[in-house]
């Protein structure tokens, strides 16, 4: 059985202030993330996905879109060598899916019924992080799967072939979720479902993952899109961080429909070095997105952030 082998220093991994020491595997195996040098992590966060790998916690990161949840646990485990699976619970995936199903395979020339396992049981089988994305999206009777495996020690009964699967002891679960089981009270997240408050009862640890403060911010935007580095470069990402927070402000408030994520930040900044056009790139990423309406609104926060008008069509300037 391949447990984790090899002790890291959280320190130098993950610029943590602690001396603590995180096992993980010597070296990479199939399905390990690709490391993304120029991640930042928040501290909060990465200690509770840190415990879930060493303790084997059931941990549930929760956070607005575009927030960095899914490739935050993706990251650490990158530098643990941990392999790492992610599935989607939108609501084409059946409990079929997660458990598995019988199927007609040929063999010596012969039709035979076959049981195909699912990604679950298939997972649990080995050293891997499962990561179950937009939780809250999940349809009721794949959640009822899902629970019977948030116990840390969580055995696995496949009904279909009476047998017990018990997890491999390097098997770890985590899930993302723009909400935290209450369903869509923003206004959001249309599509999300309240989460049965006893399965929620069984995730060890819930994390906040919020959109982080502009000088973190301005260092991922500018690692992404090395243009915005240096020189005017620089002042044109500082404006756009400073942009992407009105935006966010105003949509507290409820001014704007739409608010700027990290995620729809950095796209800016890719569309600005493709197009070799800001206004552009800002419209093609943005601004169509917000209501004729709101555009108004978003040319002031613009020109207060840059100093200059925002182009606007005919259409949005006449809008009422």
């Amino acid at each position: 059985m391949q447990l984790p082998d090899h002790l890291y220093a959280a320190r130098e991994l993950f610029g943590l202030d602690t001396d603590l020491a995180v096992k993980g595997f010597a070296s990479g195996m199939d399905l390990v993330p690709e490391v993304d040098p120029a991640y930042q992590f928040q501290p909060e966060v990465t200690q509770a996905i840190l415990a879930g790998f060493m303790h084997n916690k059931r941990v549930l990161v929760q956070g607005l879109h575009g927030s960095g949840k899914s490739s935050h646990i993706e990251q650490v485990a990158a530098r643990l060598n941990w392999p790492c699976m992610r599935v989607n619970l939108d609501g084409h995936i059946s409990r079929l899916d997660l458990v598995g199903k019988d199927t007609v395979v040929m063999q010596d020339g012969h039709q035979v019924t076959r049981f195909q396992e699912g990604i679950l049981p298939w997972c649990m089988r080995k050293p891997i992080a499962l990561i179950l994305d937009e939780y809250d999206a999940g349809r009721p009777d794949v959640m009822f799967v899902i629970q019977r495996v948030l116990e840390r020690e969580g055995s696995f009964t496949l009904m279909e072939q009476n047998r017990t699967l018990h997890p491999h002891k390097a098997f770890r679960l985590f899930a993302t979720a723009n909400t935290v089981g209450q369903g869509n009270v923003q206004g959001l997240y249309h599509g999300v479902q309240m989460i049965n408050q006893a399965q929620m009862d069984r995730w060890n640890l819930v994390v906040a993952l919020n959109y982080l403060p502009p000088d973190r911010e301005l260092a991922i935007l500018t690692a992404q899109v090395p243009s915005l580095a240096q020189g005017d470069g620089l002042r044109v990402a500082k404006a756009m961080v400073a942009l992407a927070n009105l935006t966010r402000q105003s949509h507290a408030v409820g001014d704007l429909s739409v608010l700027m994520s990290p995620r729809t930040l950095i796209n800016w900044g890719e569309n600005s070095a493709l197009f070799k056009d800001l206004h552009l790139a800002f419209k093609l990423s943005y601004l169509n997105k917000c209501e004729a309406s709101e555009h108004a609104l978003v040319a002031e926060l613009y020109q207060r952030c840059f100093g200059a008008d925002l182009p606007l069509s005919d259409a949005a300037t006449s809008a009422p």
